[in-house]
């Protein structure tokens, strides 16, 4: 079992008025660059390039089978969307990308990750696990919030916490091992846009 801690610093452009929190980056092995959802079977950047875009290809290098970092990172700060995940600190427990085999050691401190955003009123958690992680923060946080009901998926829910109000949005997972497709799942996050 693998121990590690989160390789990636967060991306918090100034003037971010969205956090998407994923849980846990896969093994450095499946990454295609050095960002959030580095995975290139991972449908992320698909989903955002046909919301946003029309084109599920939209940040794919044309060159490699891989996404177009600069692309992506130009994109998200004209757009003020923030990246990092809900755990700072895990387990894996067996050696592949499942978040059904990641056991969370430190989880994220997401009102320091808000210090830094003022303008942030939107968090979005994408996936099963990050979604209970994040209610799991909120429940140990400090927040004054004994017990979080997650959102439906594709939904959300207000919330006071961290000396602001926030939406909590739920979005499905954009694994591939997640069984909805692509155009499905671009429908649940087009309702953040």
């Amino acid at each position: 079992m693998t121990i590690e801690q989160h390789p990636l610093e967060p991306f918090l452009p100034e003037g971010a008025t969205t956090l998407f929190l994923g849980s846990f980056p896969p093994p450095r092995e499946r990454w295609s660059m050095d960002f959030f959802y580095p995975n290139y079977i991972n449908d992320f950047w698909r989903v955002m390039g046909l919301v946003h875009f029309g084109d599920p290809k939209w940040f794919e290098e044309r060159d490699r089978k891989g996404f177009d970092r600069a692309r992506i990172v130009a994109f998200c700060r004209e757009r003020g969307l923030a990246f990092f995940d809900t755990a700072t600190r895990v387990q894996r427990l067996k050696d592949n990308a499942s978040d059904a085999f990641l056991e969370v050691l430190e989880p994220t401190d997401v009102g320091a990750l808000l210090a830094q955003m003022p303008a942030c009123r939107r968090i979005v958690t994408t996936g099963g696990k990050a979604s209970e992680a994040f209610a799991g923060i909120l429940a140990a946080g400090g927040t004054g919030i004994a017990r979080a009901e997650l959102p439906p998926i594709g939904g959300s829910s207000a919330l006071q916490a961290w000396g602001r109000t926030l939406e909590w949005w739920r979005m499905p997972s954009t694994s591939r091992a997640y069984p909805l497709a692509l155009a499905k799942k671009a429908e649940y996050y087009r309702r953040l846009f």
